[in-house]
């Protein structure tokens, strides 16, 4: 998107379904994506907010579900987020340090257009998820700041950047640089056809073990390269996916669970100090947050037919990852540490993907 070259630009197809439109998480309807990078010496970190809908998302709430592939994280709100089974803010993604203040931003965007919070209704549940940048960011001085809260789901759109930017602006992936990366697929079904969207934040991973498409790249580039690219995997993987699909809470974290597939078929191998999260939610039904006089009315898919959603999430998972690796360029940041660009190194050893 926004004229970057990606993994598909490429000739690289991954998996057998076919993608959006955009090949994006917002190639479902309704969701956006926006960031706020800051990038200056010391400061490479930033905020990405991926917003469900376009209307009140407080008030007409989505089905949602998350899950823990490995615990080593500072999350917020997803305790609540499970036993409830919605999602109610949008979703903010930061550097580990700064969970406190998105959430904090957050909840002031939503007492600013939800004026019943804390007054006549209960109060909100923030949804802040995190990775650690400090490999390139002075993670200490907590840059990010509320404004940037707000500045970043203010510029939210269906069209975005990858790579190095927002959340991603620090982390790093396969000891390469890493990111935001997206990638979607459709889904025909035998009620329709529906639409799955995958947004990741990368920062797991050691080069030897980076696969591309069963390719094995990493191994490829620790062969050409004479520089030294090797580093202790201390990382994480912040997994966002937003589906059309009708299902019920129990459903959904059946899908996003596979997304697991996907992450594991890039060549990760879950360290024991890596975050992976999932966040999932489903725009196929609202959940109204004040009682009407009726029961909700709610379709869902039968068990039998979620095998398509189960190949979907694994294949863009998949991409996501990889398109946040092609996408990303060089930084150098704290104390003068940098990580290169794969799409820098495959050009300088003239490796064809």
């Amino acid at each position: 998107m926004l004229n970057q070259r990606r993994l598909r630009d490429y000739g690289i197809k991954i998996g057998k379904l076919e993608p959006g439109a955009l090949n994006s998480i917002t190639d479902v309807k309704g969701v956006k994506v926006g960031h706020k990078t800051l990038s200056n010496d010391q400061m490479q970190t930033g905020v990405t907010a991926i917003i469900p809908h376009g209307g009140n998302i407080f008030l007409d709430k989505f089905k949602a579900a998350s899950y823990i592939i490995n615990g080593y994280g500072k999350s917020t709100g997803l305790m609540q987020l499970n036993e409830l089974g919605t999602i109610e803010t949008p979703i903010i993604l930061t550097n580990t340090l700064n969970v406190g203040v998105a959430a904090d931003g957050l909840v002031e965007y939503m007492l600013t257009h939800n004026q019943e919070i804390g007054n006549t209704t209960g109060t909100v549940n923030p949804v802040v998820c995190e990775c650690n940048d400090m490999q390139l960011n002075d993670i200490r001085q907590k840059y990010v700041q509320k404004q940037d809260i707000l500045d970043a789901i203010q510029t939210a759109s269906s069209h975005f950047l990858e790579g190095s930017v927002g959340a991603g602006r620090g982390m790093v992936c396969y000891t390469l640089k890493g990111g935001i990366g997206t990638a979607s697929r459709i889904m025909p079904l035998p009620y329709g056809t529906y639409s799955l969207g995958v947004l990741v934040l990368t920062n797991f991973g050691q080069l030897p073990d980076l696969s591309m498409n069963g390719r094995p790249l990493g191994k490829e580039l620790l062969h050409k390269t004479e520089e030294n690219l090797m580093m202790k995997d201390k990382g994480s993987i912040v997994i966002i996916v937003a589906t059309d699909l009708p299902v019920s809470q129990r459903q959904l974290q059946r899908v996003i669970k596979r997304s697991v597939t996907g992450l594991s078929r890039t060549g990760a191998n879950l360290a024991n100090g890596s975050g992976d999260v999932v966040v999932g939610f489903s725009t196929a039904t609202i959940i109204p947050h004040h009682k009407k006089n009726s029961l909700i009315k709610m379709h869902i898919l039968h068990d039998e037919d979620l095998d398509i959603p189960f190949k979907a999430v694994g294949e863009a998972t998949e991409e996501a990852i990889l398109n946040s690796l092609i996408t990303a360029e060089a930084v150098t940041g704290k104390n003068g540490a940098s990580r290169p660009a794969l799409r820098d190194l495959v050009a300088k050893h003239s490796i064809t993907l």
